[in-house]
C-alpha cells in the first residue's frame, strides 16, 4: 500500500511540475532615430540618388514613403536628391529623435 501511495504521489508531482510556467522576460530595443522618406510625382525620378550629408545612400525608390525609410542620426543634415546630374532637391534640415520626414520629389 506505501508503495502505491509513493507511486501515485510522485506521479502527482510530476504532473503538477511539467504545468508549471517559468516567468519569461521579453527585452527590446526601440529605434528612436530619425527617418527619412520621399514621395514621387513622376515613378521615373525613383531612380534618382539620395545623398544625405554628400554620402550616397541609395536609391530614392528604395526609401518609398509609407514603405520604408532611411534612418539617420539626430542633428543637421542636408538631404540631396540628384537624377542625372542635376539636383531634383536640396535641403538642410534638423532632425530630432522620433521624428518622420517625408520629402516631395518633382
Amino acid at each position: 500500500m506505501d508503495f502505491l501511495r509513493h507511486v501515485m504521489l510522485t506521479a502527482m508531482v510530476a504532473v503538477l511540475v511539467g504545468c508549471t510556467q517559468f516567468p519569461t522576460e521579453k527585452a527590446s530595443v526601440s529605434d528612436l532615430r530619425p527617418q527619412i522618406s520621399f514621395t514621387f510625382q513622376d515613378g521615373s525620378i525613383s531612380d534618382a540618388r539620395v545623398l544625405v550629408d554628400g554620402l550616397d545612400v541609395g536609391r530614392a525608390g528604395d526609401f518609398r514613403d509609407g514603405k520604408a525609410a532611411l534612418r539617420v542620426l539626430p542633428g543637421n543634415h542636408v538631404v540631396s536628391v540628384v537624377l542625372g546630374g542635376r539636383a531634383l532637391i536640396e535641403q538642410r534640415v534638423y532632425l530630432n529623435d522620433g521624428v518622420s520626414r517625408a520629402f516631395m520629389v518633382q
